[in-house]
């Protein structure tokens, strides 16, 4: 039965009644709970998969994490301090959901694409302890939206998957390729790769990091 959290969602129960490992899905800018929400059927049965809303209307339709201005004097601008916002009702609700949830606290995924990956690893390395696994599509880490001494986090348990496009037009594979080494320095591990696609998820990424969950 749905639960009543701090963010609008979509939620499949697991075939577990209890314990039951966890997806968080974060959908990318302009989108909603419903985009990735529509390939839940093809993710395993065993986890529970909880689809969140970003907070943030635009106008006509769609929903942000945090507002992109494009007219920005230095070209596109992100708010990051609406990111950090974001981030910290993000691990509220990750605390709801653990709360109201049959599922085991120890065994969460944070699944983002685009502006929902950036959040995802947002709150991964500001908050370990909430997250296992995080497999990020299509985005990259804003050092700027991560949580003050972030560095000095236990991230000994945390895997990522992170891919990108290699022709991607909105968020440049030169970004995301910044991921690895980045999280190499943390000690994190992390599995790399890139598909010959724009912004979006191939099918045989979609393949990819479901094998990849299924090792963790």
């Amino acid at each position: 039965m749905k639960k009543t959290l701090s963010l609008e969602h979509n939620y499949r129960p697991s075939s577990l009644a209890e314990n039951a490992p966890a997806i968080v899905m974060l959908h990318g800018y302009g989108s909603d709970e419903n985009d990735l929400f529509s390939f839940a059927s093809e993710l395993p049965e065993a986890y529970a998969i909880i689809s969140l809303k970003a907070p943030i209307p635009m106008q006509p339709f769609g929903n942000a994490w945090y507002q992109i201005y494009f007219d920005a004097n230095d070209g596109k601008f992100s708010d990051d301090e609406q990111a950090r916002e974001s981030r910290e009702l993000i691990a509220k609700v990750i605390d709801e959901i653990g709360e109201q949830y049959p599922v085991d606290v120890n065994n969460l995924t944070l699944l983002g694409f685009s502006q929902g990956t950036i959040l995802s690893f947002s709150v991964a390395l500001s908050y370990p302890q909430k997250v296992k696994n995080v497999i990020g599509l299509s985005g990259y880490i804003n050092e700027g939206i991560l949580k003050e001494g972030y560095k000095d986090n236990d991230f000994s348990h945390l895997n990522v998957y992170s891919s990108h496009g290699s022709v991607d037009m909105v968020i440049p594979v030169d970004w995301a390729r910044n991921t690895q080494p980045f999280l190499k320095t943390l000690g994190i591990d992390c599995h790399y790769s890139e598909f010959p696609v724009g912004h979006g998820v191939a099918p045989q990424n979609f393949y990819e990091f479901k094998e990849w969950l299924g090792r963790q």
